[in-house]
């Protein structure tokens, strides 16, 4: 599947289907792509799951107050403004439809002066595919990393998949497994399906 035209939304039915299979979109010019990675960026929710001794400090002083979406929209564009970016309109477009209907989520850390870092991504059974995140001042996407694991760890989630691995995300603990021991993952954290999609509850009061 490729070609959408700038602005044009995804069908969320085709988003989440492409989901609870293990593919996601990303667009390049105009044009976009699925993918299935053969190693897959997955963050333990167990004691796998490890917060790096400074970014402990860091959170003992921190200015900061993580918020769950209240700025979605916003998120999305902070994690599209860099020189090089995948979230296009139809991107764009395509997730804030799907956080309107309880879907996607953004985690977002603000201090005095706005908006300073977050991250987006969607839920769907008990699986949080996270998409990206930003920064606009030190540890901000940090923070909002930690604020979600700590969210679906109280909530019981099992996959906190984060498509590639990045050598910040394996400071926090994050592996990579194979494409077949990912699905297998996948299918554990999305239970039996009946063909219909139900949003799970997220966030701090949801």
């Amino acid at each position: 599947m490729s070609g959408f035209p700038p602005a044009q939304i995804i069908p969320p039915q085709v988003l989440l289907g492409a989901y609870a299979q293990g593919v996601f979109p990303m667009a390049d010019q105009g044009e976009l792509t699925w993918f299935s990675p053969l190693l897959r960026g997955v963050i333990p929710l167990d004691h796998g799951f490890h917060i790096p001794h400074g970014m402990k400090r860091a959170m003992k002083r921190s200015p900061f107050v993580v918020k769950w979406d209240t700025d979605f929209r916003g998120t999305m564009q902070g994690c599209a403004d860099r020189e090089r970016t995948w979230i296009d309109a139809t991107i764009l477009e395509s997730y804030c439809l799907l956080h309107r209907l309880g879907y996607a989520h953004s985690v977002e850390v603000h201090d005095e002066e706005g908006l300073q870092g977050g991250l987006y991504g969607v839920a769907l059974g008990k699986a949080f595919f996270g998409e990206s995140m930003f920064s606009r001042k030190t540890d901000a996407s940090k923070f909002a990393l930690v604020a979600l694991v700590r969210e679906l760890q109280a909530r019981g989630f099992m996959l906190l998949d984060t498509q590639w691995l990045t050598d910040h995300l394996r400071k926090f603990g994050g592996i990579e497994v194979p494409r077949d021991e990912y699905q297998r993952r996948l299918k554990d954290a999305l239970g039996p399906q009946d063909g219909v999609f139900h949003p799970p509850p997220l966030g701090p009061g949801a």
